[in-house]
């Protein structure tokens, strides 16, 4: 975070400095709202969540270092406190302040990133292209919600070239909030699906709450868009500024073709315009598993060339990657031919399907196709259909058999076994251990097995087991 008095985080916050604190005292560190986190000279805001209090935990901050606290009221603590109406208000305000300082001096560019599947690892590879410009701030892990999305943003500073945030929502608004705090010079939207419709309401409440960014978007601004997600193509008329599309689309200003996806990633040619006019082409092998991972991968080149990188290094970048982020599409294992393919950091029906159609893909000849799934989360009224949909899938690609985990789970299975063409066989588990022991039983040399849930299912610490076993 840039240097700042308390008497500037008071106002930024709207707060009151408690009187024993000296107002001219500067603080620099960066922000954390989990105690857990906290290191010498940082800023603790004490939200107050659903489940807990950060206020219970302020004494534990000071612990480890804390050099001030944002609190709602006044603790009996020896470190300067800030007063605010709002901690969780208070942590984006202050955000806002930080990022408007830095962008007025003119050298930040700020990328969002948006949609409702990908972010992360749209994310990861836009923050590695840009690190060859200069020092890049991204989020960490999956941080885009009204407190994840400004910690990473106070973690900017004047020597930061590049803002690399997510921006994710469970309700429409909070895009928008998200925006104000760090108004993005590029915005990218991936996709509009099903992912946390029950929280929405419906894919049109999905429609509108992913399209606040480029509504957003001024006239100098650049919108990276989806020309292969009709929704999002949509967006184009919602927007004032100017528009990349990418995607598979032959319209699209980056876009990939002759797409060949193997257990050894995906091979395909990318095409863009330089910004020369001259049309360029260049054959790229993306080592990341999955060939839905190859939309993101195209959208971080848009993102790339809109930065100013030579598409050469864009390529570089891209052929370099191995791992979306851990949790998604990581290939474990190895020994007898056993290849584990964690993918259960997250799942919506859209990714859940892509993950399906990579494992009938990459299934060897001489062995075995196996998905062990759990639930999708927060898909509301559309739950009982959507779990329906998957198993009929799993059964329709042909996958040799279904391991179901979790009550939340079950309507997968119970789809699966009506299906009465399939010759292979579903058997469900209620809980992981079960599954886990299942599995060790009964896997052969030379099986593949996707592992796929939502995180709150919490199969990505099975995926990790079965990947150990198998190293």
């Amino acid at each position: 975070m840039i240097e700042l008095t308390l008497d500037e985080v008071a106002r930024a916050t709207g707060g009151r400095l408690v009187a024993e604190a000296d107002p001219l005292t500067t603080i620099s560190g960066e922000s954390q709202t989990d105690s857990r986190e906290v290191r010498p000279g940082q800023i603790f805001f004490a939200r107050r969540g659903e489940e807990t209090d950060g206020h219970l935990f302020a004494g534990k901050a000071v612990e480890a270092g804390a050099a001030l606290l944002v609190v709602e009221r006044e603790l009996d603590e020896p470190v300067p406190q800030i007063v605010v109406a709002d901690a969780t208000d208070a942590l984006g305000a202050l955000a806002t302040e930080v990022v408007r300082r830095v962008r007025d001096r003119g050298e930040l560019t700020i990328v969002g990133i948006t949609g409702s599947n990908g972010k992360t690892t749209t994310k990861n590879f836009v923050a590695v292209m840009a690190e060859r410009l200069g020092p890049t701030v991204a989020s960490a892990k999956s941080f885009n919600n009204e407190v994840g999305g400004p910690l990473t943003m106070l973690r900017v500073d004047g020597a930061t070239r590049t803002l690399v945030a997510e921006m994710g929502a469970s309700a429409e608004g909070e895009i928008a909030r998200l925006t104000a705090m760090a108004p993005p010079h590029i915005g990218v939207v991936l996709s509009v699906g099903l992912a946390h419709a029950g929280e929405f309401g419906g894919i049109e409440t999905t429609f509108r709450t992913k399209s606040e960014m480029v509504r957003e978007l001024p006239e100098g601004a650049v919108a990276v868009l989806n020309r292969d997600d009709p929704r999002v193509a949509q967006m184009a008329d919602l927007t004032r500024a100017r528009v990349r599309w990418f995607g598979l689309h032959p319209e699209a200003d980056v876009r990939a073709s002759d797409v060949d996806s193997s257990a050894e990633g995906t091979r395909f040619t990318l095409h863009t315009t330089l910004a020369s006019g001259e049309a360029a082409s260049q054959p790229v092998h993306f080592r990341v598993l999955g060939e839905h991972h190859v939309m993101n991968a195209l959208a971080a080149a848009a993102v790339g060339l809109e930065l100013g990188l030579p598409l050469a290094d864009v390529v570089e970048t891209l052929e370099a990657a191995t791992l979306a982020a851990p949790g998604r599409m990581q290939v474990l294992g190895g020994r007898d031919g056993i290849t584990i393919v964690n993918d259960a950091y997250n799942a919506s029906p859209d990714s859940m399907s892509a993950a399906l159609r990579t494992l009938a893909q990459i299934r060897k000849p001489d062995g075995r196709s196996v998905a062990v799934l759990g639930a999708m989360s927060e898909l509301g009224e559309y739950s009982i259909e959507e779990h329906i949909r998957i198993g009929l899938q799993a059964v329709r690609l042909r996958i040799s058999e279904l391991v179901v985990v979790g009550k939340e789970a079950r309507h997968l299975h119970i789809s699966a076994i009506n299906e009465g063409s399939w010759d292979g066989e579903s058997v469900f588990f209620e809980t992981q251990d079960e599954a886990y022991d299942y599995l060790e039983r009964t896997l052969r040399p030379g099986d593949t097995v996707l592992v796929k849930s939502s995180n709150s299912a919490g199969l990505q610490r099975l995926g990790d087991r079965l990947g150990e076993a198998h190293a």
